[in-house]
């Protein structure tokens, strides 16, 4: 088969969450089963043109108002062929949808037309035309309208897939947007755009898409409902015959205790004591205390309200402090994201000895903090599917997350009885239910035998996207 991926986002390019992991990680997959695969997603500023080849120069996009002329450049990264489209004026940016996270750039709507448009003119120019479309997330869901209703030869007999990675983005901008999308005007409500006086690139893309996918099972039952549907459950339920939940898979190939390029000691199931070097690294590279006694828990999030930030750290409200106080623990954090929840994890860190901090993403601390925790904390309000929960039980880190989405389908609660599980849950998010459970789990950390068997059994998943893209391949690109 023959599969354009597009998308705002591709590692190790472009990323400002696991979007751009699983586009990358998925078509490796789909590449290694034998598939003949292609991303595409825009040159942003920080992507330097020095590094790639010149695949195109002055290819004709039409956007119907107005033509541009782009540039279009390539490189290989672990046999996956990855394109980029080259326009300045709207890609030659510091960010990727707006300077920062709390930011979008005023012009998105004309910026991820031309990025879907752009795909049908590099396969023209190519002269490859996929059977698979594969759109991922708002940013790139102009790719099944087009292909629905005005890009017919040679794509008659492509179809298109849509992935939704996280519902809560969706696109919406004015009504006053769509003149941008150089479509005729009937097609604001034809195509599904229209949406209470704006248009919603999502929901355009979902009534359009021959296949929708969401990244776990548990979510998309969870996004069918009101509850989680931020307002499109209807559509989905509409489109339920054509919706498939399938659960990530995690980059063995990056996320691999036993050749991790990041950490201190590799290890193995077969050494897991080694883990503990990696543990001592940890805590001395975050001044912690050194101490093998001492249980490590670790969060790696975006500090936004999606991931339970406000249940953590709101002053007078949230459960860290308490857990600081009242557990002999330590935690390590890193993330950015909402202002006021960094400020009050910085001040918590001048107050508290056992809590850490590290402000910002760098790929050797995720991978330190992943490899010398105990356990894992991610208490999300809602998560689609979760990487860092996968990464952890890579690790032999025990995650203790909220039993939501994609984290309910991949952890096992753990049965005391049974002395089995991979993970401990928690059904309420509130700040009480968090203390309680981590309590509950720090509470067996001096049975040595037990954690390491519950750390043996995490690290026997199988969490390889080879499982995944079989699942893309047999449900999804062959109906």
């Amino acid at each position: 088969m023959k599969i354009l991926m597009v998308s705002a986002e591709a590692i190790p390019f472009a990323k400002t969450g696991g979007l751009a992991d699983a586009v990358t990680a998925l078509s490796k997959a789909l590449v290694e089963a034998g598939h003949e695969v292609k991303i595409l997603i825009p040159r942003y500023y920080f992507i330097d043109r020095k590094s790639l080849m010149l695949e195109k120069k002055s290819v004709l996009v039409k956007i119907g108002f107005s033509d541009i002329v782009v540039n279009f450049y390539s490189t290989t990264y672990e046999n996956v062929q990855i394109y980029f489209v080259d326009y300045e004026k709207l890609f030659g940016r510091s960010g990727i949808y707006g300077e920062n996270a709390q930011s979008s750039y005023a012009d998105n709507p004309l910026r991820f037309n031309v990025l879907a448009r752009a795909a049908f003119a590099l396969c023209r120019e190519l002269n490859w035309i996929p059977d698979i479309m594969h759109a991922n997330d708002w940013s790139s869901g102009m790719v099944p309208v087009l292909l629905k209703y005005f890009e017919k030869e040679p794509f008659r007999n492509t179809k298109s897939v849509l992935t939704i990675h996280n519902l809560a983005y969706q696109g919406t901008f004015s009504d006053r947007a769509f003149p941008l999308l150089g479509l005729p005007s009937e097609f604001k409500t034809k195509a599904w755009f229209d949406q209470y006086g704006s248009i919603n690139f999502l929901k355009a893309a979902i009534f359009c898409a021959d296949k929708i996918t969401t990244v776990s099972p548990s979510y998309a039952k969870e996004i069918s409902g009101p509850e989680f549907g931020c307002g499109l459950d209807g559509l989905i339920r509409l489109r339920s015959k054509d919706f498939e939940g399938i659960i990530n898979g995690a980059d063995l190939s990056e996320w691999n205790p036993e050749n991790d390029k990041y950490i201190p000691a590799r290890y193995s199931k077969e050494n897991i004591e080694k883990k503990a070097l990696n543990k001592a690294e940890l805590q001395k590279r975050f001044g912690l205390k050194v101490d093998s006694e001492i249980p490590v828990i670790g969060i790696v999030c975006r500090l936004v309200e999606q991931k339970g930030v406000r249940e953590l750290f709101a002053p007078n409200y949230g459960s860290m402090y308490r857990m600081c106080k009242d557990f002999n623990v330590q935690f390590v954090i890193a993330g950015t994201g909402e202002s006021w929840c960094e400020n009050e994890i910085r001040n918590l860190s001048n107050v508290l000895p056992n809590l850490a901090r590290f402000e910002g993403y760098s790929e050797e601390v995720s991978h330190l903090i992943e490899a010398g925790s105990d356990y894992f904390l991610m208490p999300s309000k809602y998560e689609p599917c979760g990487l860092n929960q996968i990464y952890s039980m890579i690790y032999g880190t025990l995650p203790i997350v909220h039993d939501t989405g994609g984290l309910s389908d991949t952890v096992t609660q753990f049965d005391e009885a049974k002395e089995s599980g991979t993970g401990f849950k928690f059904t309420d998010l509130t700040p009480d239910a968090i203390y309680g459970t981590v309590k509950w789990a720090l509470s067996f950390f001096t049975n040595k035998k037990l954690i390491k068997k519950l750390r043996l059994q995490a690290m026997n998943q199988d969490f390889s996207w080879k499982k995944s893209a079989e699942e893309y391949i047999n449900k999804i690109y062959r109906n």
